[in-house]
């Protein structure tokens, strides 16, 4: 199989999980009336909406800020695809993917709902890290997979098809 439709059918799938997952957490768990969900001393389900993007930074709380998000999110998925469709490098494509799935599901919480769900509160005590969805983890797996290629691998930068 090509290294593109390796990336192309990682960012269906992460896009498809993603959804699913929140879908079934706001309409069938109902996370909101159970709040929260204690898995771990240190993990729990929570429901937090989040109007902007990572820590809430960029917070958009007015159509013309969630729109103008849901633009650069957009424009960076599109510029991902680019970079995609031209890579010739499995573990850069499947990364792309991992980032395109995660920044689409993500653009389509914001545009749907105009806030990103966000599930997953990681803490210690009463220290309050970090509450995320299966996007974000998407997201942080793509970039870790091209730190890796780029740093522990070495491999040049891919050649275009």
């Amino acid at each position: 199989m090509r290294p593109r439709l390796w990336g192309i059918l990682t960012a269906v799938a992460t896009l498809i999980l993603d959804q699913g997952h929140k879908l079934w957490m706001l309409f069938v768990f109902d996370i909101t009336a159970k709040q929260p969900v204690s898995l771990t001393p240190f993990l729990d389900l929570v429901m937090a909406w989040n109007p902007g993007i990572s820590y809430s930074l960029l917070s958009a709380n007015t159509d013309a800020g969630r729109y103008g998000l849901l633009a650069l999110s957009l424009g960076v998925t599109l510029a991902l695809g680019i970079w995609l469709w031209r890579s010739s490098q499995i573990l850069t494509n499947l990364a792309l993917g991992l980032l395109i799935g995660g920044a689409l599901g993500n653009a389509y919480d914001r545009f749907a709902y105009g806030a990103v769900a966000d599930f997953f509160h990681f803490h210690v005590g009463s220290f309050s890290w970090y509450v995320f969805n299966l996007a974000d983890v998407a997201i942080v797996a793509g970039v870790g997979l091209l730190l890796y290629e780029s740093l522990l691998l070495g491999q040049k930068a891919p050649e275009a098809v």
